[in-house]
């Protein structure tokens, strides 16, 4: 088939993604992997039916931004105050344990250390999207299980926004390290500063103004994101930065949520492209060249995670039973840990094997630990149900 263009390819890829995702969620699979399979099916490495996923790519990035925008909007700084406070040592200790795990498993199959270091780093987070999706309403919401999920989880974003400021400062090899702090150094609080008191005297009169109008408040949290993006973009950070930036200031707001829950159907159309790219850049026989490593990452993780947390928690005097579920509900790398890879090769940081090995290790944590969480705990889509709970 000669190269599509843009209009085919949105076809190929949400017919596809529409069709895989059924099959997902009737075999109890996070969705996610089924766009991935979607990218490596109809990209470049697969049936060559979406010739240039570079220009999804680009467009995915926008994917990336919302969903750090949404992110911000979960944080207020009371928020992240309260919930570090409760399992800040929890997740710290777990956070260096499971760096070692990537990092002296990368050493000893002869990656570089920068490698090594990018590959630890993505290994110390948990999915928010399976962390989240697979707890019942009731229990995320009214039990104390969800609440030390989300603070991990919580804490876990935020350590992972700062490995993407690191990385995003540490990239650009035009630039020397010191220019790239000192641009962190000054930029950071001159955005924060910036966009705080836009929140202030801008946003929330408007918003109270005209908060009848929702189209406009939903225009407004849009041009808010990107107008914050290109700002810290222009700064000489990231737009991914900028974009949290611009979360984290407008989550004090009182309709925060409400622009969150108007915002998260366009954040995963754009998702869909995002985990499609990352299919797409998939080569099936590049992975078979780092299948052992993958493999072995992905079981160290399955293994290692549920136990890690479990012993951390109980240390924290937790009960036996909650910090094992607590410990299988998080026993997975992250969504996050797909976008470090696509940071760091972006930034040239590391080859395309080791961010293989990333992102197959990632998919198979997230396939085999849904299958854990569904069989032994409540779930919206357990398979048992007497364990089936909305």
């Amino acid at each position: 088939m000669p190269s599509s263009g843009i209009i085919e390819s949105f076809f190929l890829i949400f017919t596809g993604a529409a069709v895989l995702a059924t099959a997902a969620l009737y075999t109890r699979q996070p969705v996610l992997v089924a766009y991935i399979v979607v990218g490596c099916l109809l990209g470049p490495h697969g049936f060559r039916l979406v010739s240039d996923p570079r220009l999804l790519s680009e467009i995915a990035e926008f994917g990336i931004i919302f969903l750090l925008f949404l992110v911000g909007l979960d944080l207020p700084p009371n928020k992240l105050r309260n919930m570090a406070g409760k399992t800040l040592l929890t997740a710290l200790g777990s956070t260096a344990v499971f760096f070692l795990v990537g990092f002296l498993l990368m050493l000893a199959f002869g990656f570089s250390v920068i490698e090594a270091i990018v590959t630890g780093i993505a290994m110390t987070f948990s999915s928010t999207i399976i962390g989240i999706k697979l707890l019942p309403t009731t229990v995320l919401h009214h039990r104390h299980i969800g609440e030390i999920v989300v603070s991990l989880l919580l804490i876990q974003d935020l350590l992972a926004i700062t490995a993407l400021l690191i990385l995003a400062g540490y990239g650009d090899a035009q630039t020397s390290v010191l220019s790239d702090l000192a641009t962190v150094v000054l930029a950071l609080p001159l955005v924060s500063l910036a966009a705080f008191a836009g929140v202030r005297y801008v946003l929330l009169p408007l918003i109270k103004r005209f908060d009848a109008f929702h189209e406009y408040i939903f225009l407004l949290a849009l041009g808010w994101c990107l107008g914050i993006a290109s700002l810290a973009s222009f700064a000489g950070l990231s737009l991914e930065i900028g974009a949290f930036i611009a979360g984290v200031a407008l989550a004090t707001s009182p309709i925060a949520q409400y622009i969150a829950e108007n915002l998260r159907p366009l954040r995963d159309f754009f998702l869909v492209l995002f985990f499609f790219s990352v299919g797409a850049g998939l080569d099936i026989g590049l992975l078979m060249n780092v299948l052992l490593p993958t493999v072995l990452l992905a079981a160290a993780l399955v293994v290692m995670k549920p136990t890690v947390f479990a012993f951390l928690l109980s240390k924290q005097g937790e009960t036996k039973d909650t910090s094992w579920e607590i410990g299988f509900r998080l026993g997975q790398a992250s969504e996050f840990s797909l976008l470090l890879s696509y940071v760091a090769v972006s930034a040239a940081l590391m080859g395309t094997e080791a961010a293989h090995i990333i992102q197959g290790a990632t998919v198979l944590t997230l396939v085999i630990s849904s299958y854990l969480v569904i069989f032994r705990y409540p779930s919206p889509i357990a398979l048992s149900a007497r364990l089936r709970r909305d």
